[in-house]
């Protein structure tokens, strides 16, 4: 090969022998990760084969959720200062649980001054019922009395109506003694002693007249004084009817602060854990303050979100499960109670049906509170778990998803 005279010829590259019987190195370490990283995904296969919820039948339908409760705030009625908290964060209350005091020392002082006015309006209601009994009395002898007065009355009138008889008849002698006297069949001494009778008769007339005049007097004078007796007795009725409501207004204010004293002892509406203490005691609150939030922990439930075709079948009052990642064995009874009727994640246009089927629409499942009974520890707010509904009716439930039957009650134990 022609070379260049001014340039230096390359040294030749001579190829050197291999050595016999020493074998070739190869690379160990991509190996070894290789192997891991299958070791790893067969570990995690594993672990998901497993922990993968079982196949659900045909009729059912599950998704995920967490079991949530109904907030409740125990607020103050009345502004007040707290005197006492009888429960803190965490507590499991009852309902009607006294969680909180409030300060009533100022309305217990104007209960007893309401009370110290109920004793005197019951004095007030006596002393005015004795009036009334008195004019009771005095009715009842003006009535007496005016019958009596009525009575001589009559008879003062049936005497003269007597006398008036008995001075016609005197009328009559005199009228048939003249005649004869003047004829010589009567003498002018029978005639005299016939006038006299008639004159006796008239003055007899008169009296009894007057005697009546008296008794008519008297009995107006009865009437006047019975009239004024009923009023009286009406007056002092009405003396009693105003006290006996002097006395029932003050009773109202004694239990209008009794109930104040009552409102002021907060009590928990229902059965749950405190989640929040907001106030401490001596703070001072206006009417509302919030003390204590708590859990309904008897209206427990569970939002699932289930795809369009599946939440159109499920309806209302369908039996559901519940099934906790705490405690798989535990399945709670619970019915759907609600399905919206919008989608919650909804896509930009929903004009195809793959699409549609993207659609997903809340569903909520209520527990049914007296299945978790005994449970209230392991059963609360928060956790994790799937919601199972039955779409079809007719379908029979699983065995894993039958729930276990209701503890009965434990009798009182009988005392020695």
């Amino acid at each position: 090969m022609p070379t260049d005279p001014g340039s230096v010829p390359a040294p030749a590259l001579v190829a050197l022998p291999a050595a016999e019987g020493i074998p070739r190195k190869r690379p160990i370490l991509p190996l070894v990760a290789l192997a891991a990283v299958l070791l790893a995904a067969a570990a995690a296969g594993y672990i998901w084969w497993h922990a993968r919820p079982p196949e659900l039948p045909a009729g059912f339908v599950q998704g995920n959720g967490r079991l949530e409760a109904d907030q409740i705030d125990i607020d103050t009625k009345f502004a007040g200062r707290v005197a006492r908290l009888l429960a803190t964060e965490g507590d499991s209350v009852r309902a009607g649980q006294v969680v909180a005091v409030m300060d009533t020392r100022d309305v217990e002082a104007q209960m007893r001054q309401a009370e110290a006015l109920v004793r005197q309006a019951d004095g007030a209601v006596e002393e005015a019922g004795k009036a009334l009994a008195q004019q009771e009395s005095a009715v009842l002898a003006t009535v007496a009395s005016v019958a009596q007065a009525r009575r001589a009355v009559e008879e003062a009138s049936a005497n003269l109506e007597l006398e008036r008889s008995r001075v016609r008849f005197a009328r009559q002698e005199v009228a048939r003694t003249a005649p004869l006297v003047a004829k010589g069949y009567a003498t002018h001494e029978m005639l005299d002693t016939r006038q006299q009778a008639l004159d006796g008769a008239l003055a007899t007339q008169n009296a009894a007249s007057a005697r009546v005049g008296v008794a008519e007097h008297a009995l107006l004078v009865t009437q006047r004084n019975a009239e004024g007796a009923a009023a009286g007795r009406d007056a002092a009725a009405a003396r009693v009817e105003a006290a006996r409501h002097a006395r029932e207004a003050a009773r109202q204010s004694v239990e209008f602060y009794r109930v104040t004293i009552a409102d002021n002892a907060l009590t928990a509406p229902r059965d749950g854990p405190i989640q929040y203490r907001v106030a401490g005691e001596g703070e001072v609150l206006p009417a509302g303050g919030r003390v204590f939030t708590m859990l309904d922990a008897g209206n427990l439930y569970m939002d699932v979100y289930l795809p369009t075709a599946q939440a159109g079948r499920a309806s209302l009052g369908a039996e559901a499960r519940i099934v906790l990642d705490a405690d798989t064995d535990c399945v709670v009874p619970a019915k759907v109670v609600f399905v919206a009727d919008r989608a919650q994640f909804t896509p930009k246009a929903v004009e195809t049906r793959d699409e549609r089927d993207k659609l997903m629409f809340r569903v909520r499942l209520r527990v049914n509170p007296e299945r978790l009974r005994g449970r209230e520890a392991l059963v609360r707010t928060g956790l994790p778990g799937i919601g199972v509904v039955r779409l079809d009716p007719e379908a029979v439930w699983p065995a894993r998803l039958v729930p276990a039957p209701v503890p009965a009650p434990v009798p009182p134990t009988a005392g020695p």
